[in-house]
């Protein structure tokens, strides 16, 4: 009921109409002249609020075209066709809460995202804190409620169950469970330690917990996922601002085929029986309904979207670029192995040295900090079984590139490239240890300027990699490459394992931008028949390639840059992904890469489907009723009908593919005409 009030007080014009009708249906007989003139000033009302309307849209770029619907008002009463004009005047209304009902429908996935954000947070008070040793928790008394915007750096938090972490800071407490499934999907909620980068939109589990704000409200990993949601609902699609324009040929059209039959005919009825069912919405509402549906379905399907152009854009790639480390392989390359310098082995255990590395690699956003976290915290899990106390990192410091360090109980811990670890020292190099296998890379570790140890770590490809190339040969793009600063042998190993055959390695970021570049000239293999007959709208060259570049976008923002389509595929917790790509996969799974596509592809064929079966019921309507077939009150509803087929039709693109690709559970769908 309460959905119901909500949504009848979005459109209370509606409800005057009905009211009228009533009123007209009472006084009909009785009171004829009455209940025209109830008519007459509800269209009087009805054209002030419509021309408003056309010019807030002329004055936002879209296209005013409700010159239709203020003729058809008009013509109607003037050949005292009453209930005609009623009627027009309740499917102008009505047609505006369906758009507003498919638009809302349409951005429902998104809408969740936004209204997930956190909106308060618990602020110690900055007296009380001194007496909170950090592991016991404040009294109610002791901290305050505010507006999530209000959280200054540094303040310490509170954050009680089933809360949402309201901005992105460093775990306090011990440890607490986090679900992050707002974040990226993941379905399994996830254990934080004392120390923990913890992201904001995380949900707490069962355990209340404290925290320190890093990050402000504005600049916190949650706020950056807004950003692209209300970027992607605000944009429109150059086939929408292209389907807008079309909008006016179709307006002419429809008051030729008017005028035409007033003129032959000799009877003034005629016009505003073929006017009543002139709709441009199939256009107007359909398509960027179509968009915004597909907009969502991505979401749904855990890839965020900055523009509407990027669905375009998506359905017509042809060549795709793959970064391989923690694109192609699993975001950890996983530890095989740690060798310990000879001179240092008698001072240090090996499990130390891990998991004091792991604790200093826990704050790098480096793609091989996450494997040596992973396995630093497996060390740190059997140490703590056995009593001893965590190692926690403080001053980290991190050089791009190069490496990172901390102090971690008062030893200097460095991880990273030898000549980093060793301070530039020339005796000391890489030859000190045996030398790798191709598919091998390797983090060295120094203790107070004493390289300690080499972590040797492994890239495999991921689980579902190989099956995510399949699926997109299946979709016919057949030219895809990885482009790589790694080694060409160990770029080779997993190229091989996953099926990619055009392989570039020992690339720098400038070397891979111009590879894309160079790509974007050559001719695409095949296009689907709806780009060459929009491509003559458009504007676009039907000869170019359509790039799109996967990476994981922390190293890679100017390749992303130099894309089409530039795709950052994260676990929901990489901020910078959303700054360097056009797309972002949240939910850390390649697999939502053939399913984007094939949803971008959909989005657009549904959008042309309910736009040509829109406008071809109304051309065939206005035919109809040029030759007196269709009576006018007749008419009006019958291009409710129309408006509410194509809208429909546009909001199927919220449901599944239509494919049935290997591996991929989708539904197939079938449209209500076949």
């Amino acid at each position: 009921m309460k959905k119901i009030l909500s949504f009848a007080s979005k459109v209370p014009m509606l409800w005057l109409v009905l009211a009228c009708g009533l009123a007209m249906g009472l006084l009909w007989r009785p009171h004829q002249v009455i209940a025209q003139w109830v008519v007459t000033i509800l269209v009087a009302i009805s054209l002030i609020d419509t021309l408003r309307g056309m010019i807030d849209d002329v004055r936002h770029g879209h296209v005013g075209v409700d010159i239709l619907a203020v003729v058809a008002i008009l013509s109607t009463l003037a050949v005292k066709q009453y209930w005609a004009s009623w009627a027009v005047v309740l499917m102008l209304y009505s047609g505006d809460a369906i758009e507003q009902y498919a638009n809302n429908k349409a951005q429902g996935n998104l809408t969740l995202l936004v209204e997930a954000a956190p909106q308060v947070a618990h602020v110690v008070d900055g007296g009380r804190e001194a007496r909170i040793d950090g592991h016991s928790l404040p009294e109610e008394s002791d901290w305050k409620t505010v507006p999530v915007a209000q959280v200054a750096l540094d303040d310490l938090l509170v954050v009680k169950p089933g809360e949402t972490v309201p901005v992105d800071g460093e775990m306090v407490s011990p440890s607490a469970t986090l679900d992050l499934s707002t974040i990226n999907g993941e379905p399994m909620p996830r254990q934080f330690y004392e120390g923990s980068q913890i992201m904001s939109g995380a949900v707490n589990g069962s355990g209340t917990f404290l925290m320190r704000a890093r990050q402000l409200s504005r600049d916190s990993q949650y706020q950056r996922i807004l950003n692209l949601v209300r970027s992607a609902q605000s944009s429109r699609a150059t086939v929408v601002k292209t389907a807008d324009l079309m909008a006016v040929p179709f307006t002419v059209l429809a008051f030729i085929i008017a005028c035409v039959a007033w003129i032959i005919s000799g009877e003034p009825t005629r016009f505003a029986q073929v006017l009543v069912l002139a709709t441009p919405c199939p256009l107007l509402i359909a398509a960027p309904v179509a968009y915004m549906a597909g907009s969502g379905r991505l979401a749904k399907a855990g890839l965020l979207i900055k523009t509407q152009d990027v669905i375009e854009n998506l359905g017509r790639v042809s060549h795709i670029f793959f970064d391989k480390t923690g694109t192609l392989t699993v975001k950890r390359p996983q530890v095989t192995h740690v060798d310990m310098a000879d001179q240092q082995s008698a001072e240090w255990e090996t499990g130390q040295v891990l998991a004091m590395a792991g604790a200093v690699e826990s704050y790098s956003v480096h793609i091989l900090a996450n494997g040596i976290t992973a396995a630093g915290n497996r060390v740190e899990e059997g140490r703590t079984r056995q009593g001893d106390a965590r190692f926690k990192a403080q001053d980290v410091q991190e050089e791009a590139g190069n490496g990172v360090r901390g102090l971690i109980d008062g030893h200097t811990v460095r991880v990273g490239r030898m000549a980093y670890v060793s301070g530039g020292d020339p005796a000391v190099s890489e030859s000190a240890f045996a030398p790798l296998a191709p598919d091998e890379m390797a983090a060295y570790v120094s203790i107070d300027g004493d390289v300690t140890a080499r972590i040797v770590m492994k890239d495999v490809p991921r689980d579902d990699a190989a099956q995510t190339i399949a699926d997109l040969h299946a979709l016919g793009i057949e030219r895809l490459s990885m482009v790589t600063g790694d080694k060409e042998e160990s770029a080779r190993v997993i190229a091989d394992q996953v099926g990619i055959s055009d392989v570039h390695a020992g690339l720098f970021p400038e070397d891979k931008a111009d590879l894309i570049a160079e790509a974007a000239k050559a001719e695409p293999n095949r296009e689907p028949w709806w780009d060459r007959w929009l491509s003559k709208f458009v504007g676009e060259s039907i000869t170019r390639s359509i790039t799109l570049m996967v990476g994981d976008g922390v190293n890679d923002a100017p390749v992303l840059a130099a894309a089409d389509v530039g795709m950052a595929i994260t676990d929901g917790t990489t901020t910078a992904a959303s700054e360097s790509a056009q797309a972002v996969i949240m939910n850390d799974d390649i697999a939502s890469l053939p399913r984007s596509i094939a949803i971008a592809r959909r989005t657009k064929r549904v959008m042309l489907q309910a736009v040509l079966a829109g406008l071809s019921l109304a051309t065939v309507g206005m035919l109809c009723a040029a030759f007196d077939l269709i009576p006018v009150v007749v008419g009006a509803f019958m291009q409710e009908a129309i408006d509410v087929v194509s809208i429909l039709w546009a909001l199927t693109a919220l449901l599944g593919s239509g494919l049935n690709l290997p591996g991929i559970p989708w539904v197939r769908v079938r449209h209500p005409c076949g």
